[in-house]
């Protein structure tokens, strides 16, 4: 008894939480990152000392080519010529504003700039989920800003100089091109879709032959098409805008590629969600709307960016047809006698690649994040 005694006074209660500990530096923090996902095997550690070594003997020309070596002032072709053998961006300076505004009229492109504005207006709002009045912005999207733009870039009204569309060009261009295949190509993409999966044959068939027409031809020959061939069909005294016809030609091309990806969303529901939204005695088109295309889009957010990143890229092809979008007036300027220099065209395609791949890649990084807010994804 004694001896329990003696033990229960020596025993110590702790009244207090101790303080959380940090965990080990090998199982989290930046170590432990590092041995997870760079060595975590025999093969992991080979391939990452390959891209370091290839990293090591690529980068530092690169960086040496593009900042140190680098000719950044200039009037004219003397300054690369003399400098060195690094980048020419006092070329990129000087031809800036074609790059963006193409050869529109350097009086009138404070319409071009206003143009952007109310662009990023409406995509802003749009791409923020709490954003409120989405049915609204949907409307100003859809509706508004088409017609206004139109109205604003091309003028003859309300005082507008008028400006022809040949006129236009660079990332203005690049970007209206892309908006109009987009904006057009998934809600038809989606009728074309629902049409292939059609009990009706008639629609079945039209949309079948429609889909796998467009998606049998080059982007190039349908630009062909539209800007030679057409004019030929139509009748005397009847023609349309070039760059119409290519906005038509990329939005058909466009939808056909989107109509298989919607389809392949359609086929990924599950049938038990076709039969319960039947047996609430959903008609078809509410069927569609409320339960199988909010899921069927869902599943395939990646494969509709992935169209519209390739749709964005493609812009680059109309410059074959005579329309000079971003890549197509950088590639008119190397013809210029001021700055024709060994370096001038390799600066000029690095800029458009950098202006390509930060539009593709902020839509890439978009689309990971409506994949994790709507957990699209499987774990």
């Amino acid at each position: 008894m004694s001896d329990m005694q003696s033990q229960t006074d020596l025993a110590f209660v702790r009244d207090k939480i101790t303080p959380q500990e940090r965990p080990p530096v090998s199982t989290a923090g930046p170590i432990a990152w590092v041995r997870k996902n760079l060595f975590a095997s025999v093969g992991d550690t080979v391939m990452t000392l390959l891209a370091l070594a290839i990293i090591a003997m690529l980068v530092p020309p690169l960086f040496r080519w593009a900042f140190l070596d680098a000719q950044w002032q200039g009037a004219d072709r003397e300054a690369c010529l003399t400098h060195g053998a690094g980048a020419c961006w006092a070329f990129v300076k000087a031809n800036f504003g074609q790059f963006i505004y193409g050869r529109y009229p350097e009086g009138e492109r404070w319409r071009i700039d206003i143009f952007f504005i109310l662009l990023v207006a409406g995509l802003v709002p749009m791409a923020i989920p709490s954003a409120p009045f989405k049915r609204l912005n949907l409307l100003y999207i859809v509706v508004i800003f088409p017609i206004v733009s139109t109205l604003l870039l091309i003028g003859g009204v309300l005082g507008l100089t008028e400006v022809d569309t040949p006129l236009w060009g660079g990332l203005m261009l690049t970007i209206v091109v892309s908006i109009v295949g987009m904006v057009v190509s998934l809600p038809f993409g989606i009728l074309l879709a629902l049409g292939r999966r059609s009990q009706m044959p008639g629609v079945r068939v039209l949309s079948i032959a429609f889909i796998e027409f467009w998606r049998g031809v080059p982007l190039i020959t349908v630009l062909f098409m539209a800007s030679v061939m057409l004019p030929l069909f139509l009748p005397p005294g009847v023609n349309f805008d070039k760059l119409l016809r290519a906005l038509i030609g990329v939005a058909l091309f466009a939808s056909a590629y989107m109509a298989e990806v919607v389809r392949g969303g359609l086929q990924a529901v599950p049938k038990g969600q076709y039969e319960g939204a039947m047996a609430l005695g959903l008609s078809f088109w509410q069927m569609m709307r409320l339960i199988i295309l909010p899921q069927a889009l869902k599943i395939v957010i990646p494969g509709i960016v992935n169209t519209f990143i390739g749709l964005f890229k493609d812009t680059s092809l109309v410059y074959i047809i005579g329309l000079f979008e971003l890549l197509g007036i950088v590639r008119q300027s190397f013809a210029d006698p001021n700055w024709a220099t060994s370096q001038t065209p390799a600066t000029g395609l690095v800029f458009a690649a950098v202006v390509f791949w930060v539009f593709c890649f902020g839509m890439s990084q978009y689309s990971l994040y409506t994949e994790r807010r709507l957990r699209a994804g499987r774990r």
